[in-house]
């Protein structure tokens, strides 16, 4: 079946491609079975974002450039439609501030003149001293693109735990899933609740494998378009996240903003 979405258009800011380095991609095969899914569905960019998180997956820069950049060979050699960036999904820990301080942080790009941290909150809630942990990325000129915090259990119950982070400067990435219903109900109403707030920088897979997390996100796209307009879905899959992974802007940009749904997601 024709996919629907332009053949590579859209870029994907969170995915675990790269192999053997943390739960996403457990080999080179699956690997490249992740990246040829990813531009398949229409993706032309995947910055890979293995997990940084000291004392379970103890990646770093270092240690993961020379796994990035045989993995990116391989997908060349693969001949695989899909560009390749390296960045990190850095979980909330003080040892994660402290590889900030060392420059042995993944980055994702810059907002605004300012680099990007991809921030990993706890799943069961906002954990004390996490505003004091984005206000010391802040200050060292580093926003932090929060990662799914729709999936968040303090933010399903409560919008307001994600208002101060959003208040402090922090941006938002929402996973597809999410988006079209596959994370569950409570997901996908605190997505749209995102969404409509305006809240939402960019919508990428956090994808991990074939089956149960693949890289799927012409699905949410077609969801947004649905309920926002083609050009909140364009903004949300291509237009922001490329502005993201480009070299700093001196003028400011801004993030979708939402009236309310265009008409209801089928």
């Amino acid at each position: 079946m024709d996919n629907p979405v332009h053949p590579r258009t859209m870029i994907d800011l969170h995915c675990h491609f790269l192999p053997g380095v943390d739960d996403g991609a457990p080999d080179l095969a699956a690997g490249l079975a992740l990246a040829r899914a990813a531009s398949d569905d229409g993706v032309r960019l995947s910055v890979l974002t293995p997990h940084v998180f000291p004392g379970r997956w103890d990646n770093t820069l270092s240690s993961l450039t020379p796994h990035f950049l045989r993995f990116r060979q391989a997908v060349q050699d693969a001949g695989i439609a899909l560009e390749l960036r390296l960045a990190a999904e850095v979980h909330l820990l003080p040892q994660s501030l402290q590889l900030l301080d060392a420059d042995e942080l993944p980055l994702l790009g810059h907002w605004n003149g300012q680099r990007i941290v991809l921030l990993e909150l706890p799943d069961g809630g906002i954990p004390v001293g996490a505003m004091q942990a984005v206000e010391f990325f802040l200050r060292r000129g580093c926003v932090p693109l929060l990662a799914h915090p729709e999936r968040n259990k303090g933010v399903m119950r409560s919008l307001d735990k994600l208002r101060p982070f959003i208040d402090a400067g922090c941006l938002v990435q929402l996973t597809a899933a999410s988006v079209h219903g596959g994370f569950g109900a409570q997901a996908q109403q605190t997505a749209l609740a995102i969404l409509d707030a305006g809240w939402a920088t960019a919508v990428a897979t956090d994808a991990h494998n074939l089956r149960h997390r693949p890289p799927a996100l012409s699905t949410a796209r077609r969801a947004l378009a649905a309920r926002y307009g083609e050009e909140a879905a364009r903004s949300l899959t291509e237009t922001l996240p490329a502005l993201l992974i480009e070299p700093p802007h001196p003028q400011p940009v801004q993030q979708m903003t939402s009236s309310g749904p265009a008409q209801e997601c089928g």
